[in-house]
């Protein structure tokens, strides 16, 4: 069994800053599958830098993120590549980044594969301590998940849920069924707030049952390896070996899982739960979450925009209090898309009677506001020009969640159709990226002097 260290961890969960090495970590050693020799330089880097790898050893050197979205399918590890060039088993290593709270760093490799030492991220944290972390003048990007995301395949599983603690919070049920023998059930939580990844995860070691390791062996992976230099569980347990923790295997699962799940970019707050989750469910995962990032991301760019102000918006609608219910606009792609926003205030006329102590939004009225910024997005067209949009029929009109005063209803229009007289709409209503209603909405293009109520 492992002995706590001496010196503090810095912890990413609860670290505001940004940080970096101290100095330059080197490491030499055997790829872990490959069993290539490998050398790497791991060095400080500016903020914003983020981990990134460099293969000295093709000419010319070819640099790749460490992000998710480089990630390649392969057994039994995880892979980054950009063009022809690959970095294969970066799980270990990430995940000792991920528990010493390292953000930017350059890591300089001669070869195709990180050294496996013994299948664990012991050595790796061992040699990154010995030259510091040190904090950086720049803030800490800390993701917090917004909606679950669910991954399966299979009888395997793993999902992230939303939650307020201060870290990610991985819950790993590692259950073989038919190995029971060999592998019994183990359940483990890790806390990336609470706890010491130093001491209780980075000294775990990957692992296999002895079939799945010869099956590697006459595959030619891993020939360098002997049952003493990593963990192979046959039918008693461990082969020339022992255990550093009675559940040894499930906590290097959730080992890996923090190496994969950094690959995202930042910490993400969220708990994860997962059941004979591997590599390739880890890495479909990591992609959600930088599919829900962007989104925000997206949003909030938008949000901050201003195409139409509330003049302009006047100027093309003919609504006036109380019945405006559209503040801006922040993005109008042409005749194609537009997106608004309505800010809802507890000042609206219709909370006074809709519902006296339960204040809610007519669902009416929130149609009513998709339906306008469709005429402003019709009002684009020139055919269109001095023209009203009066609704004429609502289809698929779907309410889902209740909007409530203080909520900022984002409202997206898309032109499914249009020609001199009609117009075909498809509207949604967001609040905080959560559907609040939808609807296909169709108008008639009447002429303005026509008039109408």
């Amino acid at each position: 069994m492992t002995s706590a260290p001496t010196e503090h961890v810095i912890r990413p969960a609860v670290s505001t800053r940004q940080h970096t090495l101290g100095g330059v970590a080197t490491f030499e050693g055997l790829g872990l599958l490959l069993g290539d020799p490998v050398s790497l330089e791991v060095e400080p880097a500016e903020p914003e830098h983020g981990i990134v790898f460099e293969r000295t050893d093709l000419d010319p050197p070819v640099r790749i993120p460490a992000i998710v979205d480089n990630v390649v399918p392969r057994g039994r590890r995880t892979t980054l590549k950009m063009g022809e060039a690959t970095v294969e088993t970066v799980e270990h290593f990430m995940s000792a980044l991920a528990g010493l709270g390292i953000d930017n760093a350059l890591v300089r490799i001669h070869g195709p594969e990180l050294p496996g030492f013994d299948g664990s991220a012991r050595v790796f944290v061992e040699e990154l301590r010995k030259v510091g972390v040190i904090a950086q003048d720049a803030d800490r990007r800390v993701f917090d998940l917004r909606e679950a995301i669910v991954i399966d395949e299979g009888d395997a599983m793993i999902a992230a849920i939303p939650h307020d603690a201060p870290g990610m919070r991985v819950v790993f049920d590692l259950d073989y069924n038919t190995f029971n023998d060999r592998i019994r059930r183990q359940v483990f939580t890790w806390d990336t707030a609470e706890g010491d990844y130093e001491t209780d995860l980075g000294p775990c070691r990957t692992f296999s049952l002895e079939h799945e390791a010869r099956a590697m062996w006459e595959r030619g992976i891993g020939r360098h390896l002997t049952a003493k230099d990593v963990l192979v569980i046959g039918e008693d347990g461990p082969i020339d070996n022992e255990y550093r923790f009675d559940d040894e295997p499930v906590r290097h699962k959730v080992l890996d899982v923090l190496g994969d799940l950094y690959l995202i970019g930042c910490p993400v707050r969220c708990r994860v739960v997962a059941h004979r989750s591997g590599h390739g469910l880890n890495r479909r995962l990591g992609l959600a979450i930088r599919e829900q990032m962007a989104a925000v991301d997206r949003r909030s760019t938008l949000l901050h925009g201003r195409v139409m102000d509330i003049r302009t918006i006047q100027r093309t609608l003919p609504h006036r209090y109380p019945m405006l219910l559209v503040d801006r606009v922040v993005e109008m792609d042409g005749d194609r898309r537009a997106v608004g926003v309505k800010n809802v205030t507890m000042n609206e006329h219709f909370f006074q009677g809709h519902y006296p102590g339960t204040p809610i939004m007519p669902g009416v009225l929130i149609i009513e506001a998709m339906a306008q910024l469709g005429g402003l997005l019709l009002s684009q067209r020139l055919e269109h020009t001095g023209k009203i949009a009066v609704l004429l029929s609502l289809d698929k009109v779907k309410l889902r969640k209740p909007v409530v005063p203080g909520d900022q209803l984002v409202l997206e229009a898309e032109n499914v159709r249009a020609s001199p007289r009609l117009g075909h709409i498809r509207c949604k209503a967001l609040v905080d990226d959560k559907i609040a209603a939808e609807a296909d909405i169709k108008f008639m293009l009447v002429d303005a002097e026509t008039g109408v109520g």
